[in-house]
C-alpha cells in the first residue's frame, strides 16, 4: 500500500492556501517558476505525494490565470471570493469543502517553496503516532505551517478572521502540538529577493 493510498484510508486530506495577491512580489509568485516548474504546481505535487487526490487547491486573486495550472492536477479547485480578507477566509474556504469522511487536514502555504515531499510524509507520520493531536513545523523557534489539524480542530478552523492563519489554533493548545523540525518550512517566497536567496547556490 502506497503512503497516499494509507493517507486516504485515515481521512487525512491536504489544502494547498494559494489565494494571496502577491502584493510584496509584484507579481503572482504562484506562477514563479523554481526549479524549472511554478510554485502552485510544486506545492500542489508534492502535497499529492501524502494524500492522493484527498487534496483541495484554494485560489482567489488571479485564479483565472492560476487554475489552467492544474488542470491535470489532483484533486479540487476551491476558489475563495473573500481573498481579500487575508489567509484565514481561504482556510474557512478550504475546511468547508472537506468531506464528512476526512479526519484531518494538513494546510500548506504554496510559497513555502523549500519544504518537500518527505517533510510533508514526517509531519503525516508525527500525525500517525498521536492522530488527536496537532502536528506543526518547528522553524526558527515557533510552530507553523505545514500543520495537520485533526477533525476536533475543525471548528476552530473554520473561525479564524483576518489576515492570520491557523498559528492561533497551535498557541491556544500548546500541550496537543507535536512540533516536527523543519528548517526548510522557515523560507518563504514574500518578494523576489527572497526569491534569488533560495536559488542562490548553497
Amino acid at each position: 500500500m502506497r503512503l497516499s493510498d494509507t493517507s486516504r484510508s485515515e481521512g487525512l486530506y491536504a489544502i494547498v492556501l494559494a489565494a494571496g495577491a502577491s502584493t510584496r512580489f509584484g507579481s503572482a509568485k504562484q506562477l514563479v517558476r523554481v526549479a524549472g516548474r511554478p510554485l502552485l504546481h510544486t506545492a500542489v505535487t508534492r502535497a499529492a505525494e501524502v494524500t492522493g487526490n484527498a487534496l483541495i487547491v484554494v485560489l482567489g486573486s488571479g485564479a483565472a490565470e492560476l487554475a489552467p495550472l492544474l488542470k491535470h492536477s489532483p484533486g479540487s479547485v476551491v476558489v475563495n471570493q473573500d481573498w481579500r480578507e487575508g489567509l484565514a477566509s481561504s482556510i474557512r474556504a478550504g475546511v468547508a469543502r472537506l468531506p464528512a469522511a476526512c479526519s484531518a487536514v494538513m494546510l500548506l502555504l504554496a510559497d513555502q517553496a523549500a519544504v518537500t515531499a518527505d517533510d510533508l510524509r514526517r509531519l503525516a507520520g508525527s500525525w500517525r503516532k498521536q492522530p488527536e493531536h496537532i502536528a506543526a513545523a518547528l522553524y526558527g523557534g515557533v510552530c507553523g505551517a505545514p500543520a495537520i489539524f485533526p477533525r476536533s480542530c475543525f471548528r476552530g478552523l473554520s473561525e479564524l478572521r483576518g489576515d492570520t492563519g491557523a498559528r492561533a489554533l497551535l498557541t491556544r493548545n500548546p500541550d496537543r502540538v507535536v512540533r516536527v523540525p523543519m528548517p526548510s518550512a522557515a523560507i518563504d517566497v514574500d518578494t523576489p529577493e527572497d526569491l534569488l536567496a533560495l536559488e542562490a547556490p548553497r
